[in-house]
């Protein structure tokens, strides 16, 4: 039952995602001091990744079912994997109406994942493993955008630049002590560094402190996830 209700959930995650309101962005509108373009806030083509993101849960829910369906090792990344996608599946809803409601959900959302994957079982790598590290890694990064961006909002941080500077460092030192403890895979440092590499871009013209500082960050994950690497991981026959 675990097994279907997560291909359920990961199905679900994305008719309901591809179903929700056009998004782009918290309104300005519900915050008194937010930006127009606020630089902790991703370039566009960023978001890209979670076509990745949806199709790779999907494998992995569809693997686990077919494969897998009452394997222990399995089993122990399931109701995590479920909550977190579950939340997912009405994130952009909430994040239209209630930018504070988002971040609080994005964050629980970070939580369950990193849940599932601390819990990944060490075979099937890339059916388990991987994707649950890629959703992790831009949530991680999306999490810290969120905050950044209500923090910049509501005046808490006077300045939308270094509210930037101070998630990016946030966002790599949270990713740093995620690599170094749980040592999750690629999927996980790509994401994360994808996401603040996407603020790099977004601030080169505007804020290119900003951006080079988001590129030290990309470059220093590369670096702690090469040092820590998994040696010779496989796909394993079912």
């Amino acid at each position: 039952m675990r097994a279907i209700l997560t291909l359920a959930a990961a199905v679900g995650f994305v008719a309901f995602s591809y179903a929700a309101p056009d998004f782009r962005g918290y309104d300005i509108t519900q915050m008194p001091h937010a930006e127009a373009r606020p630089p902790v806030q991703p370039a566009g083509f960023a978001f890209a990744i979670w076509g990745v993101i949806y199709l790779w849960l999907v494998i992995y829910g569809g693997y686990g079912l077919l494969m897998r369906a009452e394997a222990a090792d399995w089993d122990r990344t399931r109701w995590p994997a479920i909550g977190a996608m579950a939340l997912g599946g009405g994130w952009l809803w909430v994040a239209v109406a209630n930018p504070l409601a988002a971040t609080v959900m994005i964050w629980a959302m970070l939580g369950l994942a990193l849940l599932a994957l601390a819990r990944a079982p060490g075979r099937d790598f890339w059916y388990a493993g991987a994707p649950l590290g890629l959703f992790a890694g831009w949530l991680t990064a999306a999490s810290f955008v969120s905050l950044g961006l209500v923090l910049a909002g509501y005046g808490i941080i006077a300045s939308g630049r270094w509210a930037a500077m101070l998630m990016i460092i946030l966002a790599a030192g949270f990713a740093a002590l995620i690599l170094t403890r749980l040592r999750p895979g690629g999927g996980y440092a790509a994401a994360a560094g994808w996401g603040l590499f996407g603020i790099a871009v977004a601030n080169f013209t505007r804020h290119p402190d900003v951006a080079l500082l988001a590129l030290a960050a990309v470059a220093a994950l590369g670096w702690l996830w090469w040092r820590n690497r998994k040696p010779g991981i496989k796909v394993q026959s079912p």
